[in-house]
């Protein structure tokens, strides 16, 4: 089961913890069969970084892809300086990552790549027909429908890395599509599950940077604080698994050990369980249908005590109500979600605005757009690229309470 895979964005989070899965599963195989040939399996053709060019560099010295892409074109002439003497093609900007993941050398590509950046090149991967294990939240949610209408067309296979859709495709195999019920969605609740809704608003970038279970960057956890993710998860649940709004549910888990549900007709509930671990869902999609051997953190379960669900608290947390209506109203309106979000949570991050004015901005921008259906790229690009403008508006013409 040679794998020849495509890194975007392997110097974040997900990219490096790839990069140790695809390890732990090529020595686990090499030990499983050392004949001539067998080894490396799992075959490193291609990596992408943005600015961090020093650990991009060191990734290309261990695994000497084919091909490497930066997309900060910035930087390229600094990074080519840094593996001069290696035998691997460079490449530069968003083109740089399309063309990765279109190469005939790839058949795999995980997409890591966060923000717009990386939709291109997920659209690229799916029209050449390639397994794409998408990490990022960007391309279904802002493309969900045509990401996925244009994998049916050329064959694709859409896999989710995220550990509650990975869970959800995983439960799913249980059953039949229409014999599901509906899909519950599970989230630790953050930093604030318990607090006092009349102080989170003021919460300091410390506060809401502290989670309590996962390590994740910065973006991904001030989402986790306001429950942006769970809203953003909402819809990219709505497309990959091709179910209405209303078969969505979102439940309080604060252990973090069930990483989401699928209840079927029959009234089955299948659970995936598993430590707070992201190499598993990685590790899934590249090994899909298979199960192998690997590095994930194995889940002991004579140490849990309970697991806990709750309903979300809607004072608590506004922006799932928010994820619901914009997966049914579909179009542009998650382009525009999606982006107002992106936009607002840069600004936290920066001190420029309160915790509380990032639900404001998003809630403002939804409520002043103008939504289009069955819409092409450059249409979801155009309200991407709105939202953020309207979010600068908004912060210059002091619109915030």
């Amino acid at each position: 089961m040679r794998k020849r895979i495509a890194i975007l964005g392997s110097t974040g989070s997900i990219g490096t913890t790839a990069l140790r899965v695809i390890d732990g599963l090529n020595s686990s195989l090499v030990a499983r069969d050392s004949s001539p040939g067998k080894e490396g399996k799992f075959e490193v053709v291609a990596l992408s970084g943005h600015s961090n060019i020093k650990l991009l560099a060191e990734q290309v010295r261990r695994y000497r892809p084919k091909y490497v892409a930066v997309s900060d074109v910035d930087c390229v002439e600094e990074f080519r300086r840094l593996i001069e003497g290696l035998d691997v093609k460079v490449l530069a900007g968003a083109e740089g990552l399309t063309e990765i993941a279109e190469l005939e050398q790839v058949d795999t590509v995980l997409a890591a790549v966060v923000g717009v950046a990386g939709l291109h090149a997920v659209l690229g991967a799916v029209r050449k027909g390639k397994r794409v294990a998408i990490a990022n939240k960007e391309p279904l949610v802002i493309a969900g429908q045509l990401i996925t209408a244009e994998a049916k067309k050329y064959g694709a296979e859409l896999l989710p890395v995220d550990s509650e859709h990975s869970a959800i495709f995983q439960a799913m195999q249980a059953g039949r599509h229409e014999e599901v019920a509906k899909i519950i969605l599970t989230t630790s609740g953050g930093p604030f599950r318990k607090a006092n809704p009349a102080g989170i608003p003021n919460a300091s970038i410390e506060q809401v940077l502290a989670h309590p279970v996962w390590r994740m960057g910065p973006k991904i956890t001030v989402d986790s604080a306001t429950m942006m993710n769970k809203a953003l998860e909402i819809i990219e649940a709505r497309w990959l698994f091709d179910v209405p709004a209303e078969k969505i549910e979102v439940m309080v888990h604060p252990e973090s050990i069930v990483h989401s549900m699928v209840e079927f007709v029959d009234g089955s509930v299948i659970a995936q369980m598993g430590s707070p671990d992201m190499s598993l869902p990685i590790q899934y999609a590249l090994t899909y249908p298979l199960r192998l051997p690997g590095s994930a953190k194995k889940l002991q379960l004579d140490r849990l005590k309970t697991l806990t669900f709750e309903k979300p608290n809607p004072q608590l947390f506004p922006a799932i109500e928010m994820g619901f209506e914009v997966a049914q109203k579909g179009g542009t309106a998650a382009a525009v979600f999606n982006a107002a979000n992106e936009a607002a949570v840069e600004q936290f991050l920066a001190g420029r605005i309160k915790f509380g004015n990032i639900v404001e901005l998003v809630r403002h921008c939804l409520d002043n757009c103008n939504v289009k259906s069955n819409t092409s790229l450059e249409e979801l690009l155009e309200a991407d690229a709105w939202a953020k403008k309207e979010v600068m508006e908004c912060l210059k013409n002091h619109q915030l309470r």
